[in-house]
């Protein structure tokens, strides 16, 4: 019986892609929970669990023939079976001749006589072939064979569901639902010009693929539809944020007395790169459409001072700027490096952030609205409802992807059509730029600036931690330089063997009592997190021990030495932004990675790669091929970017591709008036992710 045969109460209910799994008969809350291990609560992830691998059945075997240590396909005749606890055994037969199965289970509905295909393992015992635990189909008739003469899918299965039972639910609602409920929606124009066979002939294909050639065809269809819907997605919200050709900034912003001031006084010379950057955002700042750049540039390449040129052009033109960070921290390090510099210029910053009192924060949200505040630099307490600016044109985000990589909408709607900079110092790979900031122009900062040292990178077994004492006493009571040491963990964990904060604080006091030694973590206040970097920027602390808090913007240029504990548990981002943190200064500075008790061939991996390069662009696309688009700069919370289909790493040319049809189609029909299907089915998986609101 089918497994969407519907009681008669249920006949008439309407089953939709949306319709959970449990209105399929045969499916009820526990097969139901099963599912949902696996990300399946709907019709639509019934139909979109995909194949992990397929195992290609489609020759078959004979008795007298099978290959032992292989995998073989049979139809034979059960001759004789023996039951018995826990075990069932079989002689099979052909007209060529016999052999045995073995299954370890005692219930199973099969009896002499029964005709049965086989699929598995086969062993040779006592010069007796003998199938171990196969897969198995009774069957009727040799039109009836599901599991052989085929390619199989396997899918993600769990010890909770078992793979054939998968295989059931999935056949049955591609055969009874699939066509009514998976509509056309790529525009037509596109289908024919390309040749490109329609998603409901594609979605089947990856269910039951027919040979290697089919297959490519209907994968490359979904990881275009897949690429293409999210490229004109982000068109769309680029209109949205730019609200339309025609819509106007709050001012046209120019360079003045307060800019020029600035850079005629640098006491060092810009780099190629920040000079290119700065020209492109002033290009944009004079003209009467909001500016939507990223900015993005390695460790240490000055992308501060390309944004510190776009706040000074905002208070030339009389308007205000707010500047963005993650973290307290990092806001409070922008507005001390960047207070006394506009202030001298005749601009005033204020600081925003949510430790603040009730008395400063009103203070601070008084000179907002009055306009006494020129430049507000803080967290996300930004946008927060009370926050009132009296003309805001230009806002900046420090940090883009922390904040999560599509929700720019809060700070942006605090002006009229504000010119908007992002700013990352995670080096973005291209096809992630492309797929997920594809609404943004882009500024690459690629050099550091002159005077910058090398860091020198050690790769270091825990067992052989001694060797660091000299290093650090030296650095420490010798030349007075500072040491970062970093850990995954605040607290002691007994399920875990990774060293905390605390030990690390503990073990370290205990080796250098001579030695000022400090903690900072997230579990602190932020006066007390702002009052331990503040005595470190002193240098009234030596060594610090901190949490990756410090993985961002911290600028001590004493700080010479970063030891990274067990660093085989970090990313390959966060490695290479830790490391950043020192090498700001004159002297020669040095990164030690830890490797840890437990460290996996992953980790190992990620060490030699940070060894091998400082260049975080390499080191991105090396995270990219390593773990995969959706566990990078933050997007997989938004659900965008997990491709069912589509593959960054291998689909760059359909990225491109996708890209070139989509601003094709959106200069033609900007609001999609004439592909309304394409329009609804952006809406429906994308509008939360890409912040639309488009009116179907």
């Amino acid at each position: 019986m089918s497994h969407l045969s519907r009681s008669h109460k249920n006949q008439h209910e309407v089953i939709r892609l949306s319709s959970p799994v449990e209105i399929l008969k045969g499916i009820g809350s526990r097969r139901a929970a099963a599912l949902a291990k696996l990300g399946v609560s709907t019709l639509e992830d019934l139909l979109f669990l995909l194949p992990r691998r397929y195992d290609d059945r489609r020759f078959i075997n004979t008795l007298s023939n099978l290959v032992p240590g292989k995998i073989n396909n049979v139809v034979a005749k059960i001759d004789k079976i023996l039951i018995k606890s826990g075990r069932t055994e079989a002689t099979l037969k052909d007209n060529t001749g016999t052999a045995k199965a073995v299954w370890f289970s005692d219930k199973f509905f099969v009896h002499e006589g029964m005709t049965i295909a086989l699929s598995g393992p086969v062993e040779n015992k006592y010069f007796v072939n003998e199938f171990v635990n196969p897969e198995f189909q009774i069957i009727k008739s040799l039109d009836s064979v599901r599991i052989i003469g085929k390619i199989i899918p396997v899918y993600p299965a769990n010890s909770e569901i078992k793979q054939t039972v998968i295989r059931g639910i999935i056949r049955s609602v591609l055969e009874n639902y699939s066509e009514k409920c998976v509509k056309e929606f790529l525009p037509q124009e596109i289908l024919k010009r390309f040749g490109m066979m329609s998603n409901h002939e594609a979605l089947l294909t990856l269910h039951n693929p027919k040979d290697n050639m089919t297959y490519i065809r209907a994968r490359n269809r979904l990881a275009f539809e897949e690429l293409f819907l999210l490229q004109t997605g982000i068109l769309m919200r680029r209109q949205k944020f730019s609200g339309n050709d025609n819509a106007r900034p709050s001012r046209i912003l120019t360079p003045g007395k307060s800019f020029q001031e600035f850079m005629n006084n640098l006491p060092f010379k810009l780099t190629d790169s920040q000079r290119l950057a700065i020209d492109e955002i002033l290009g944009d700042l004079a003209r009467d459409k909001p500016m939507n750049r990223l900015l993005q540039g390695d460790v240490g390449s000055g992308k501060t001072l390309v944004a510190f040129a776009a706040l000074l052009t905002a208070g030339d033109s009389g308007t205000q700027a707010a500047l963005m960070a993650p973290t307290e921290i990092l806001a409070w390090q922008h507005y001390e490096k960047l207070r006394k510099s506009l202030e001298s210029l005749g601009l005033k910053a204020g600081f925003l952030s949510g430790s603040l009192s009730t008395r400063e924060k009103r203070g601070v949200l008084w000179g907002i609205s009055t306009g006494e505040i020129d430049i507000l630099i803080g967290t996300h307490s930004i946008f927060s409802d009370g926050v009132n600016f009296r003309n805001l044109s230009l806002v900046i985000i420090d940090e883009q992807h922390r904040f999560g990589v599509l929700q720019r909408g809060g700070l942006i709607s605090k002006g009229s059509s504000p010119h908007v900079l992002a700013m990352t110092a995670t080096p973005i790979p291209r096809t992630l730029l492309l797929s997920l900031y594809g609404d943004l122009d882009s500024s690459t900062l690629r050099e550091l600036p002159a005077g910058r040292k090398a860091i020198q990178t050690i790769i270091l077994p825990q067992e052989n931690l001694h060797v660091l004492r000299d290093m650090i006493r030296e650095r420490v009571l010798v030349k007075h330089e500072q040491i970062y040491w970093v850990c995954p963990l605040i607290d002691e964990n007994e399920e875990s063997a990774l060293i905390s904060v605390s030990q690390a604080h503990e073990r370290l006091r205990e080796l250098f009592p001579e030695i000022n030694i400090a903690m900072l973590h997230g579990k602190m206040t932020p006066e007390m997190k702002s009052r331990v970097m503040q005595d470190f920027a002193e240098n009234k602390i030596s060594l610090l021990i901190s949490t990756v808090i410090i993985e961002v913007g911290v600028d001590v240029p004493n700080a010479t030495m970063i030891v990274i504990q067990d660093a085989g548990n970090f990313g390959l981002a966060q490695l290479h932004q830790l490391r950043g943190r020192v090498g700001r200064g004159k002297a020669h500075s040095v990164c030690v990675l830890l490797e840890g008790t437990n460290i996996t061939p992953e980790g190992k991996e990620r060490l030699q790669a940070m060894q091998k390069t400082s260049d975080g662009f390499e080191l991105a696309e090396y995270d990219l091929r390593q773990r995969g688009s959706g566990e990078i700069c933050g997007t997989r919370q938004h659900g965008i970017n997990e491709f069912r289909v589509a593959d960054l790493i291998r689909d760059e040319k359909i990225l491109l591709l996708a890209r070139d049809e989509a601003r094709a189609l959106i200069r033609r029909d900007r609001n999609l008036e004439s592909e309304p299907l394409l329009k609804r089915e952006i809406l429906r998986r994308l509008a939360g992710g890409l912040e639309l609101a488009i009116t179907s």
